[in-house]
């Protein structure tokens, strides 16, 4: 009996778009906050697993210990960490020690609410295209976060993207299978050719080895066609921002983080993808 009320609270969930969409956003809110979780500690768990021993425990990861605030190393309780609310609630400080609060926690939470927001608006009704749009959504924001504040893209999340890119698409979702293993192949295989010839003129890296496993990936979610329309855009907003940071006074020897360009590229083109391709990028451009 209690499946049969769930699966019809499901169905009245589906078929009124507000509670839908409701729900989404405070999903999104939940996830923004674990999201702030993988991007502060996966980094670290990295730098950890590099510098011990294989045979050494680890003792930092994604659920130990309980979040605490980095100043006064005090446990930080349920009701002083609700997304959003807290940080407001709280004026941006420690409720012990008053220490701020970094700007990424809220901006993170409220980007994940909106784009999920947005993300199951344009893809309703379909339960699992947006399912599967909101968790290719996540990992986008978790990767750029990472990326924005570290210049890594770890492996722990561009990888296991690329296979359930292609896993996703073997049901068609976004693109049929054979676009889409192609889309990881070429992703690749384009970047590295390009950080390679760059090297080879200009003795330096401009591209890391992440940015190559992110590209894949995005080509193993919405298919090869759409990855010229994407590196376009990544490389205009790149261009862009990074003249913004010039003229700001940074340095033009200072590395700048490149995918959270190819991540806001990948989402904007996941929602135009029946528009964008290579046999119309002429017109999506000009």
């Amino acid at each position: 009996m209690s499946e049969i009320i769930v699966l019809n609270n499901i169905f009245i969930l589906i078929q009124q778009p507000i509670y839908f969409l409701s729900y989404c956003a405070l999903l999104g809110l939940l996830i923004g906050s674990f999201l702030n979780v993988v991007i502060s500690r996966l980094p670290i768990i990295l730098e950890q697993k590099w510098k011990e021993n294989d045979d050494e425990k680890l003792t930092f990861n994604l659920s130990k210990p309980p979040s605490f605030c980095p100043s006064c190393r005090q446990p930080i309780k349920i009701h002083h960490n609700i997304p959003l609310i807290s940080y407001f609630i709280l004026h941006g400080k420690c409720a012990y020690c008053s220490a701020p609060i970094p700007n990424r926690y809220p901006i993170i939470e409220f980007i994940t609410c909106v784009l999920s927001t947005i993300t199951a608006y344009y893809f309703y009704p379909s339960l699992i295209t947006v399912l599967a749009a909101l968790v290719f959504t996540w990992f986008l924001i978790a990767l750029s976060g990472i990326d924005y504040e570290t210049y890594l893209l770890p492996d722990n999340l561009t990888l296991p993207l690329i296979w359930v890119g292609l896993i996703v698409n073997y049901f068609s979702l976004f693109t049929s299978l054979e676009n889409a293993l192609w889309g990881a192949v070429i992703g690749y295989i384009s970047f590295y050719s390009v950080l390679h010839i760059f090297k080879f003129f200009t003795k330096k890296d401009g591209l890391g080895y992440g940015d190559l496993k992110l590209l894949s990936a995005i080509g193993a979610w919405l298919g090869w066609e759409v990855l010229p329309a994407v590196i376009l855009l990544a490389s205009g907003l790149g261009l862009f921002f990074g003249l913004i940071l010039i003229f700001r006074g940074q340095s033009k020897e200072q590395p700048i983080s490149f995918g959270p360009y190819l991540a806001i590229s990948a989402w904007v083109t996941m929602l135009l993808s029946d528009q964008v391709s290579i046999f119309n990028i002429q017109q999506f451009y000009f």
